[in-house]
This record gives C-alpha cells, sequence and structure tokens, in this order.
C-alpha cells in the first residue's frame, strides 16, 4: 500500500512529463483455438519496441484472485490503495457529466436493459442503445417523486445513465439491484443497515415504476441500478505527487474519477485520434497526463475477441503520435483484464510496460502477457506504479539520511 503522506514529504515539481496510457481491460485470456490472447494475436510493432526500450511486468489492481472494478482499478494506477478510498460507480458517472451533486444526495449509475416476459435479464445492455434513444427514455422517468424524495435522471453515454435520489433521511449503504450477470432476475435493493431502509424502499419503488413505464420500449424495457453513493473527499494527486495533472477520456464515468482525484479534465473528441491530437495540445502545459481508452474493454464485454484485437492494432498504429512528443515517461497498462472468453472483468494480472531512459531494459521483446510475465518489473501491486513513474521522472526527493 502506497503511503501518500510520505510521498508528500519525497515528491518534488519539475518539469519532465509522464504519460500514463491506460487501454481499458487490456488483459485476456488465450483463445481455445489458437492459444493466444487478444494482446499476443495482435500486431503491434510499436508496442514491442517500447517494450524492448522499457520496462515490463504484471500488475494486481486490488490483489490476486479479486475481480475489481473500474473505478478501484484506476484508483489503484493512480496510487490510491482500493479497499482505503472507495467510490461509487453513481457518484463517478455524475460527476463524468458534470452533474451538480449536492450534500445528502444519492447516486446511481444504470442501465437500460432488456428483460424477458417473465422478467429475467437477457441483455445488461440493452444493446447498447444510442445515447439519442436513452435520452427520450430518461425523459421519460425523469423528475418522479416518491415520498417526498425527488428522482433526477440524466443520460450518460449509450445505455448508461444516472440517478439521483435528492431528499430527507437517504443513505447510500444499499445494495445493487444489478445482478452482473444474465439469464437471472434483478435484485432487490436491500439495506446494510437500519439507516439505509429508507434509501432501499424508494430505490425499488422506483425500479418497479421503470418497470411499468418502460415495458413498451424493448430492448430497453427495464433498468439496473449500482453503485450507490455519495461524494467523497480524497486527497489531490496534485498534492500528493506535486504535479499539474491532466485527464483525456472521452467517457463520462473516467473524467469523473479524474476530477475526484484533482486532475484537470481536458475537452477532447470521441476518437482515439482525438484524444492523442488533445494530449498533442496540452503538452506543453501539464507535466501529467493520464490517457483513457475504452474501446478495448467494450469488446471484451461483448464477448468479441477479434474486435479487441482489431482496437489493440489500432492503438498500436496511433502509439507514435504519442511518443514523438518524448515525454520522459511512459506507462502503458490496463485498469483489470477484461477476457472476451468471459464477457466480463477478471482477476488475471494485467501488463504493464514503462519507459525512460533511466528504466533498466529487461530483455522482454513483446507485450503482451506470457512475455510480461518474464519481465523485471515483475509482478507488482498496480499502486506501485505511480511511485515507479514518479522514480524515473526524477521526481522524488531521497528518502533519509
Amino acid at each position: 500500500m502506497v503511503n501518500i503522506d510520505l510521498f508528500r514529504l519525497l515528491s518534488r515539481p519539475s518539469a519532465s512529463k509522464i504519460v500514463m496510457l491506460v487501454i481499458d481491460g487490456l488483459g485476456g485470456i488465450p483463445d481455445p483455438k489458437t492459444g493466444k490472447t487478444e494482446l499476443e494475436s495482435a500486431h503491434t510493432p510499436n508496442l514491442d519496441a517500447l517494450a524492448t526500450k522499457g520496462i515490463t511486468g504484471l500488475s494486481e489492481p486490488i490483489s490476486p484472485g479479486i475481480t475489481p472494478g473500474s473505478a478501484p482499478g484506476h484508483l489503484a494506477l493512480f496510487g490510491y490503495d482500493p479497499p482505503t478510498f472507495q467510490i461509487g460507480r453513481g457518484v463517478l458517472e455524475a460527476l463524468g457529466i458534470d452533474f451538480d451533486i449536492k450534500i445528502g444526495d444519492i447516486a446511481a449509475r444504470g442501465n437500460f436493459c432488456t428483460v424477458d416476459k417473465n422478467g429475467v435479464i437477457t441483455d445488461r445492455r440493452a444493446g447498447r442503445i444510442s445515447t439519442k434513444e436513452s435520452s427520450k427514455l430518461c425523459r421519460l422517468l425523469d423528475g418522479t417523486d416518491i415520498d417526498g424524495v425527488k428522482i433526477l435522471i440524466q443520460p450518460v453515454k449509450e445505455h448508461r445513465l444516472v440517478v439521483i435520489f435528492r431528499g430527507e433521511g437517504l443513505s447510500a449503504d444499499v445494495s445493487d439491484s444489478d445482478p452482473q450477470q444474465t439469464g437471472v432476475h434483478a435484485r432487490d435493493v436491500i439495506m446494510f443497515n437500519q439507516q439505509a431502509n429508507r434509501m432501499a424502499d424508494i430505490a425499488n419503488r422506483f425500479i418497479a415504476q421503470a418497470k411499468e413505464k418502460l415495458a413498451g420500449h424493448y430492448p430497453a424495457n427495464m433498468i439496473l441500478l449500482r453503485g450507490f453513493s455519495k461524494r467523497p473527499q480524497f486527497p489531490a494527486i496534485t498534492d500528493i505527487y506535486k504535479l499539474k495533472a491532466a485527464a483525456i477520456a472521452t467517457y463520462p464515468m473516467y473524467r469523473g474519477l479524474a476530477k475526484t482525484v484533482g486532475m484537470e479534465v481536458l475537452k477532447t473528441g470521441s476518437t482515439i485520434e482525438d484524444e492523442f491530437k488533445t494530449l498533442k495540445q496540452n503538452f506543453e502545459q501539464y507535466d501529467f497526463f493520464f490517457i483513457h481508452i475504452k474501446e478495448t474493454d467494450a469488446a471484451g464485454e461483448d464477448g468479441d475477441f477479434s474486435r479487441k484485437v482489431i482496437s489493440l492494432e489500432k492503438i498500436d498504429r496511433l502509439l507514435p503520435d504519442l511518443t514523438s512528443l518524448e515525454p520522459d515517461v511512459i506507462v502503458i497498462t490496463g485498469d483489470h483484464s477484461t477476457p472476451a472468453l468471459l464477457k466480463g472483468h477478471s482477476w488475471h494480472p494485467v501488463p504493464v510496460l514503462l519507459y525512460s531512459k533511466y528504466c533498466r531494459p529487461d530483455g522482454v521483446r513483446s507485450f503482451y502477457e506470457s512475455a510480461c510475465i518474464t519481465g523485471g518489473m515483475g509482478r507488482i501491486a498496480a499502486t506501485s506504479i505511480m511511485p515507479l513513474a514518479m522514480a524515473n521522472a526524477l521526481k522524488l526527493d531521497k528518502f533519509g539520511a
């Protein structure tokens, strides 16, 4: 676990620049037909060249055997211990769309989903309906009042939405309705303590009303809620590491997460090309960049092995747009593994690559899982990546006399 107070003491400002490229859901497991993972199947000469010059390994986002969500996976990459610094998905989504969360509000992340006539979930993402369509459905649900609690609905992207519960006596200590699998019914929202009884009751009544209103809107004929949360107060990455930090991300949740840890979120377009262009345009103004790429994770969650391979190859083709800027430190990794074979996040450790002129090259010539197992970085906690980046950027003072 990273000692935040220690890094407050050791960190120092400098002109050197760090770029952390997070390829969401990067890790995979072998296709039974070929024996190769998505990353191993992809043609990635630029990633391989960088691996040859840098140092590689595998990282554990939480600990061995634990499957991480997106928020804890990213917090670990930023140097925050996930069990200590917890944040709900709902707040991240709300912050990502610049929603004004007030004191006492409870935010939940929502999915429009598909259920059959028996209420069994057949698609957790309602076929990834368009943002335009989900916006119409959000307006249908918005403004409900249940026992003095106003329920505000905002679209996020595609099938995703944010649900804000605003009223007295609400607690975030409730369970999700989303079982995060198909072939089962949605769960009831359950209180974790007596103080959350009102919240659980309101949430369940809202879900029941939403089901009625959405009945004729197949494939988005139901909603699932998870990540009930209030806005937390985390120490800022700018304070801990003395960085002028910027985030470049297309998906609202990751922009929200960046805001939570004190990064400035830059406006960018919707493509990887746009993100790298935004990096170039702002490269002189910041000394730390977090760049998030979502395509790989979406393909993995859809079980589309080939699409994930294509996305990795696209990233590789565009990588020279990043490396040509010659940042002092480049970190390339993922927040978790999303094997297409599993159609979801998994517990498998994630490949990580670090390049700087001060690292010790380890003899690894390719950037994929079985190669990174032999890398000089070894198998490390994801929370160690940020300190290593800082050290290679010469942004840490010596500890002790």
